[in-house]
């Protein structure tokens, strides 16, 4: 039933509106799904548990019923929590951070496809991820034109919406109508050889129209909802992150001394987590003016600088943030509107304007080895945790590029410096710095053999350094010497890990 003061302004679309149950029983067994949510924002609340529950009650019926589920990144328990709980994902791509959905992919009992998320609209519209069925995206309103005002994260949404055959729309009254305006939604992309070059310039340029655009015949059915995003809940920085922090100020302040960087830096890029949002808290009180933000996802630490007037603008695809930050942000969204720009995630992490613009990426990392190379993703080597996400994206275009994390992890049972990383996700040759609470390891223009020895004396804990040099010396002993490695010895942390917990002999 339509609400008293809905926000459906279409005639022909108001008679769509369902329940979400309703919407739901329209989805049909095998069917893939383009999700709209982007790090537990902007995505469906209603329909993926109203879902859920119809699947649940089919395999209590003993009738099969799965789907394939494909988003712009990781969402909220509402969506895959609640559809992997109930076993109802047979495939999920790009991007989760659930842990009941972790649990189905590290038991084998979903599939999970990783992808660096500047590729997935590409790889849609080229068709090789196969045909999408229903598009399931949330929405601010629906304007009297039937296009749609996009809410806090607009990810793979324009795509899903060109590409399925039929479309669900979740029309949430939670949002703030003043989002409207925010959004840069450009739908001048093209498949080869029909593509031209992005005209996007300036991390704040306009390129595209404010509101997501559909076929209204394609809508099959609208409901409406009333519910928040999930509060992203970031820890106060700890003495670690504190001191991970410093060390990439005092490099970029040293850069800039050396005519490297501008003044104002660089457009930066931060990936999301407790790390990263220190080191934007650290830029807070550091010496730049004038920055500008060109990431993904905008976090308390970017809206901070931006608040403080030391960033002047910021552009992401999605808005993450804690719950006395997202209150900031909706007391002053019309100053925020000014400066806050959001679009599609294939232009937030489109690779040649990532280049072109010269981010500095700072993205987190599970482990790295000796030579540089850069595990995101896997942990000992066959366990997901999350995804790569669009830390390729930036690493290998960015102008200067930092990985970052704590020495050790699991209270010093792990190091997360190794003689070899268990999976490699960013390969040496796209690694410039990397940075524990240790020091800060510069690699660009070393040889392997010159970079192992940085990163053991900079980056590594000073329980496993010994260790770690003396694999190092000796692998300098026999094989190769380019990039010396023992290899029957290469993987023994991990191994040990396996079997006694702990990598320490």
């Amino acid at each position: 039933m339509l609400r008293p003061t809905s926000r459906i302004l279409h005639p022909g679309l108001r008679q769509k509106v369902m329940s979400a149950a309703e919407a739901a029983a329209l989805i049909e067994p095998g069917s893939t799904i383009g999700m709209s949510g982007f790090t537990g924002a902007g995505y469906p609340k209603a329909i993926p548990q109203a879902l859920a529950a119809r699947i649940s009650a089919e395999h209590d019926a003993g009738r099969p019923f799965r789907v394939s589920i494909w988003t712009g990144a990781s969402t909220a328990p509402e969506l895959d929590g609640a559809l992997a709980k109930v076993d109802g994902m047979d495939m999920r791509l790009p991007f989760q951070s659930d842990p009941i959905c972790r649990e189905k992919i590290n038991t084998g009992k979903m599939h999970f496809t990783d992808m660096h998320l500047s590729h997935v609209a590409q790889h849609a519209w080229f068709g090789f991820l196969g045909h999408l069925n229903i598009a399931v995206i949330e929405v601010c309103a629906v304007n009297e034109d039937g296009s749609f005002v996009p809410t806090m994260a607009v990810g793979n949404n324009k795509t899903w919406l060109d590409l399925a055959d039929k479309v669900i729309l979740e029309v949430n009254n939670r949002l703030p109508l003043e989002l409207d305006g925010m959004h840069d939604i450009y739908y001048g992309t093209a498949i080869p050889p029909q593509r031209k070059p992005i005209p996007l310039y300036g991390p704040h340029d306009r390129i595209g129209v404010p509101h997501l655009h559909c076929d209204p015949g394609k809508v099959i059915a609208i409901v409406e909802t009333d519910a928040p995003d999930r509060n992203t809940v970031f820890a106060a920085p700890d003495e670690n992150s504190e001191r991970i922090a410093a060390y990439i100020i005092d490099f970029l302040t040293h850069e800039v001394k050396l005519g490297r960087l501008p003044k104002e830096l660089l457009p930066l890029q931060s990936g999301v987590g407790n790390v990263a949002n220190a080191v934007l808290a650290g830029l807070l009180n550091g010496p730049f003016e004038g920055l500008t933000g060109y990431t993904e996802v905008l976090q308390d630490g970017m809206l901070d600088l931006v608040r403080a007037g030391k960033m002047k603008s910021a552009s992401a695809s999605a808005i993450s943030l804690s719950a006395q930050a997202l209150d900031e942000f909706t007391g002053n969204i019309d100053f925020y509107r000014d400066r806050v720009v959001l679009r599609p995630q294939e232009i937030s992490n489109h690779p040649e304007v990532v280049r072109r613009l010269g981010v500095i990426a700072m993205n987190s990392m599970i482990e790295a080895d000796i030579y540089g190379n850069i595990n995101s993703t896997h942990v000992l080597g066959t366990s997901m945790m999350n995804g790569i996400g669009g830390s390729g994206d930036f690493a290998r275009n960015s102008y200067l590029n930092f990985f970052v994390t704590p020495s050790i992890a699991k209270a010093g049972k792990i190091s997360c410096i190794v003689p070899m990383c268990s999976h490699v996700d960013h390969t040496e040759h796209d690694t410039q710095v990397i940075v524990t609470e240790q020091g800060l390891a510069d690699l660009r223009g070393l040889s392997p053999r010159q970079r192992a020895q940085v990163i053991i004396d900079k980056c590594a804990h000073p329980d496993y350094r010994p260790m770690l040099q003396d694999y190092f010396d000796r692998a300098r002993k026999s094989g190769g010497q380019h990039t010396p490695h023992i290899l029957g010895e290469a993987l023994s942390w991990h191994d040990r890990c396996l079997k006694t917990g702990s990598m320490k002999p």
